[in-house]
């Protein structure tokens, strides 16, 4: 798995106005900002974004992501 394979799954599946996501192969992180995250929790929307992986999260193709989510007012803030 490469970052820009992970970042093109995450796309995929999300609508995002803004996605990082680096790596080792191995351990990742990802900055997702998605209006879909409006009135989520933070657990909700990493299970959002988790869902985007699908079984690759579950058969260790995807190890370790680290995830900073925001909704796109909370970005514009930042």
């Amino acid at each position: 798995m490469t970052a820009e394979q992970l970042h093109q799954l995450i796309a995929a599946g999300l609508s995002c106005e803004h996605l990082e996501v680096t790596g080792d192969g191995r351990h990742w992180a990802a900055v997702v900002v998605s209006p879909e995250f409006e009135g989520m929790r933070p657990i909700a929307r990493h299970k959002r974004v988790y869902a985007t992986l699908g079984p690759r999260i579950q058969n260790d193709e995807v190890h370790a992501l680290s995830m900073k989510t925001f909704t796109p007012a909370e970005w514009a803030k930042q």
